[in-house]
């Protein structure tokens, strides 16, 4: 596919079909439970699996800072749905409420049963089509179903240009260096970077296992090109903490925000961003505690007027003007497709 979401949308949403869900099954074949009694029967405790009891009795409860106690399986995942998007109405607003942070309703939070198979893409679309078809139909339904889209661009990437997505210099083969700074590292993992908004959402995927998309993207930039660490280290946080860990969606997400797939580079200014998302910093606060050391004014005055996205095209660390890498990415993408 092309390295953009966009493009992919658009082809997708022009020729593609989207297939029923499946119904359920109406017969299973008969299940030797005599010969399979033991096996049946066996679940390995944490304890087993090497943890300590300290830290199995910790993953038996819920922070109750957390957004939302995730509980696995089928069931779980269509009563999150028919709450999120009938009982409480959001789906009609989530255009507008999609870039929160903080809260369970900004949010459909589908993604970790969709990472585990407990619901499909398919079972979402044709909710939304019910709900399209019982209440209203608009941009905010339609975004939903845009996103489940942008979810398969990162599996038909993954599957198109396979371990690339893992390599430092990603899809486009950049080869310039990358640096550990380990102390660097170790701090925005434990959210003790010194910036609030990235730091409220580390301790968040920490605590809870779950970070919103909007925390992802600002943590992501800010590990590339604030503290310049190797985007692979950020990957495999993430590959390790997130109860949604998917590894197309995870590593494709992290290569682009590297600025190694060919697409357009972003860095995001932190500061405007709190400013922005978090204006009366009620999510950093839910996170950092009541003694955060924060200057809106200051922020404000550093981050430029405080409005709009704050999405800038920040300066890249690869070698060359942006323009360059991402001409050097287009070339080494066209002659990787002709090679196939």
């Amino acid at each position: 596919p092309s390295a953009s979401p966009s493009a992919f949308k658009n082809k997708a949403e022009e020729h593609g079909h989207i297939r029923e869900p499946l119904g359920l099954p109406t017969a299973f074949p008969e299940l030797p439970r005599e010969a399979f009694r033991e096996e049946l029967s066996f679940m390995p405790s944490l304890q087993a699996l090497g943890f300590s009891d300290e830290d199995a009795e910790a993953a038996s409860k819920w922070d109750p800072r957390a957004a939302l106690a995730f509980e696995g399986g089928e069931k779980a995942a269509m009563a999150r749905m028919q709450k999120w998007m009938f009982d409480d109405d959001r789906l009609k607003e989530y255009f507008e409420i999609r870039n929160g942070m903080l809260g369970e309703g900004y949010s459909s939070k589908f993604s970790p049963w969709l990472a585990l198979g407990c619901i499909s893409p398919r079972r979402i679309w044709k909710e939304v089509q019910r709900y399209e078809a019982e209440r209203v139909k608009n941009k905010s339904t339609y975004w939903l179903i845009f996103e489940l889209e942008v979810r398969d661009f990162w599996i038909y990437l993954a599957k198109t240009y396979g371990n690339l997505i893992f390599k430092p210099g990603g899809i486009v083969g950049n080869d310039s260096p990358w640096d550990d700074y380990p102390d660097r590292l170790e701090n925005w993992k434990n959210g003790s970077t010194g910036d609030l908004l990235v730091d409220a959402n580390m301790r968040e995927l920490k605590t809870t296992g779950f970070m919103s998309n909007r925390g992802r993207q600002n943590v992501a930039s800010y590990l590339i090109f604030d503290l310049e660490v190797d985007w692979r280290y950020g990957a495999a946080h993430f590959e390790e903490y997130l109860l949604d860990y998917d590894p197309c969606a995870n590593w494709g997400n992290w290569v682009a925000a590297a600025g190694l797939t060919g697409q357009r580079i972003n860095r995001f200014n932190t500061k405007k961003q709190l400013n922005d998302y978090d204006p009366d910093r009620a999510y950093v606060r839910h996170w950092l505690g009541s003694d955060i050391v924060d200057d809106p004014k200051r922020n404000c005055d550093e981050a430029g007027s405080g409005k709009g996205s704050g999405k800038g095209k920040g300066k890249v660390r690869h070698k060359g003007s942006k323009q360059q890498v991402m001409e050097a990415g287009r070339a080494n993408l066209q002659r990787q497709r002709e090679q196939r």
